[in-house]
């Protein structure tokens, strides 16, 4: 069966909401909703087909896109690989040229939409930032929470709370007091044992490659309402984190790193292919700072982590 190629745009507005639109019933996958698109034609790169696409479904001209993320995914039925782009600007006013019903949604409300099953990490990815912020350790509580309320004010809206020089009482302490200056504000991925979750329903967990290992074969080890990532070095643990049905990952080290001086760096070219056929959001992390970003997009990631590069003066 041939694998069906599509390029697929996650269209933000001005405000940040994503647009979406109703599948025609006697389509496949009718009655579900769809970020918009459609097949992109013999000799068509994903970009040119997009523009068409969009062109012709929703009367409107793409100005600026980017890539955001790759997937292939086997129906009984059909093969398709979703070629999905950002759309960050366009001319015109979005309207539903053949009729189909169109939704402007707030990211955080897609997963209460029915989409094809596909698109799971087309939602995700819609959701998440360009950037990961991991905190650095060896600062005191209030020398962390100062960083992070200027972060928060620049914008950084991905973070996750790394301290490992604390012990786990005064990390759970710390996790609360973080929480609660970021809600409503900033995703918070905590550390550590997995029984702590329960006790924080509002953050996410972000797995070390050693419980990856553990819980192999367990199924995903948090609900599905919350974010579960991973920290992956390899194509083994990608895929062990797959299996587990995590949201997203980081794959490090790419570059030479101060902190680990030891490790093998990746490299571009070795991430991009760990990333080819993962279909999930990625960060890449190690030796990386904003100014990489555009690399780590052309490589299929979702965006870059960091501590020191991302850590506000």
């Amino acid at each position: 069966m041939k694998r069906v190629h599509v390029a697929a745009g996650v269209i933000r507005s001005g405000d940040g909401h994503v647009l979406i639109a109703k599948r025609s019933l006697d389509k496949h996958q009718g009655g579900l909703w769809e970020f918009p698109g459609g097949k992109v034609e013999a000799g068509e790169t994903a970009e040119a087909a997009l523009g068409r696409e969009l062109a012709e479904e929703l009367g409107i001209g793409v100005t600026a896109a980017r890539p955001l993320i790759k997937i292939t995914h086997d129906y009984p039925d059909k093969q398709v690989l979703l070629d999905v782009w950002e759309v960050l600007a366009f001319s015109g006013e979005p309207h539903g040229a053949e009729g189909q019903p169109l939704a402007w949604v707030h990211p955080e409300d897609l997963p209460g939409f029915s989409f094809p099953a596909a698109n799971r990490a087309i939602v995700a990815a819609a959701r998440l930032p360009d950037h990961y912020l991991i905190t650095p350790d060896h600062l005191s509580p209030p020398e962390l929470i100062g960083g992070l309320a200027l972060a928060l004010d620049a914008g950084v809206r991905l973070i996750q709370l790394r301290s490992t020089s604390l012990d786990g009482l005064a990390y759970r302490a710390l996790a609360s007091e973080v929480l609660s200056l970021c809600a409503g504000r900033a995703k918070v991925m905590l550390k550590g044992p997995l029984e702590w979750a329960r006790d924080f329903p509002a953050a996410g967990w972000h797995l070390t490659a050693q419980q990856i290992r553990q819980h192999a074969g367990k199924g995903r080890p948090i609900a599905s309402s919350r974010w579960l990532a991973a920290s992956c070095h390899d194509e083994a643990e990608i895929e062990l984190a797959a299996e587990l049905g995590v949201d997203f990952v980081t794959v490090s080290p790419i570059l030479p790193t101060a902190t680990h001086p030891d490790a093998q760096a990746l490299g571009w070219h070795r991430a991009a292919e760990l990333l080819a056929g993962f279909g999930q959001p990625a960060y890449l992390l190690g030796g990386l700072g904003p100014r990489d970003l555009a690399q780590a997009l052309r490589v299929g990631a979702q965006g870059v982590a960091g501590i020191r590069a991302f850590w506000p003066d």
